[in-house]
C-alpha cells in the first residue's frame, strides 16, 4: 500500500489541486452565467418563455434550435476555461516554465470544447421538456436562483465532465512537465 501511495502521491496532489482550481472555475462559470442571464434583455423571461429558453438561432435544415441558455453556457464556459487553464498551468501542473502558453492553451481549449459539447448535450437533456431526464418545472420553476433549471443543468453538466477533463489534461495538455529535461542538481562546493 505504501509503495502505491508513494507512486501515485504526486498524481493525488495534482487531482486535489485540479479540484480546487475547478471549484473556483465553477464559481467563475456560474457568476458569468448569472450575469449573462440578468444582463441581456433579449432573454428576459416572460409568462410563456422562461429565462434563457427562447430561441437564439434555428439550426438550418433541422427541426432543432440553439437556445439562449446554450449561448450563455458557452460564454460562461469560455471565460471559466481560460481561468482554469491559467491556474492549472501555474499551480496544479506547474508547467509554465516548461512549455509556451499557447502550446498548452490550444490542447486545453480543445479538451474544454469537447467537454462543452458533452455538457451542452447534458444541459439540453435536462432542459428540454420532452426529455426523460428533464429537470421538473414543478420544482425548478425559476422563482429564485436556487430554483432555476438552467443553473442546475449547468452545474450538473460541469460535474459530469470533470473526470475525463482531468485525465486528458494531465496526460495530453500538460505533458510538457513530464517531457521537460530534469533539473540540474545544485552544485555544492566543499571547502
Amino acid at each position: 500500500m505504501r509503495a502505491m501511495l508513494d507512486r501515485y502521491s504526486a498524481s493525488l496532489v495534482q487531482l486535489i489541486r485540479f479540484g480546487v482550481v475547478g471549484g473556483a472555475g465553477v464559481f467563475v462559470n456560474m457568476a458569468v452565467l448569472i450575469v449573462a442571464a440578468k444582463a441581456f434583455p433579449l432573454v428576459w423571461p416572460s409568462a410563456a418563455i422562461p429565462e434563457g429558453e427562447g430561441v437564439w438561432m434555428a439550426i438550418p435544415a433541422t427541426p432543432f434550435n440553439v437556445r439562449w441558455y446554450h449561448v450563455m453556457s458557452a460564454v460562461a464556459f469560455l471565460i471559466a476555461n481560460l481561468f482554469n487553464f491559467q491556474f492549472n498551468r501555474w499551480w496544479t501542473f506547474k508547467s509554465s516554465k516548461h512549455a509556451g502558453w499557447f502550446k498548452e492553451y490550444w490542447p486545453f481549449l480543445t479538451v474544454g470544447l469537447v467537454s462543452l459539447a458533452v455538457g451542452q448535450v447534458i444541459i439540453t437533456s435536462l432542459m428540454h421538456p420532452m426529455s426523460p431526464i428533464a429537470l421538473p418545472t414543478s420544482i425548478f420553476d425559476g422563482s429564485t436562483g436556487f430554483r432555476n433549471r438552467h443553473y442546475w443543468a449547468n452545474l450538473i453538466s460541469i460535474a459530469a465532465t470533470i473526470p475525463v477533463s482531468f485525465l486528458v489534461n494531465k496526460f495530453w495538455t500538460f505533458r510538457a512537465v513530464r517531457t521537460a529535461p530534469p533539473a540540474e542538481p545544485a552544485c555544492t562546493s566543499s571547502s
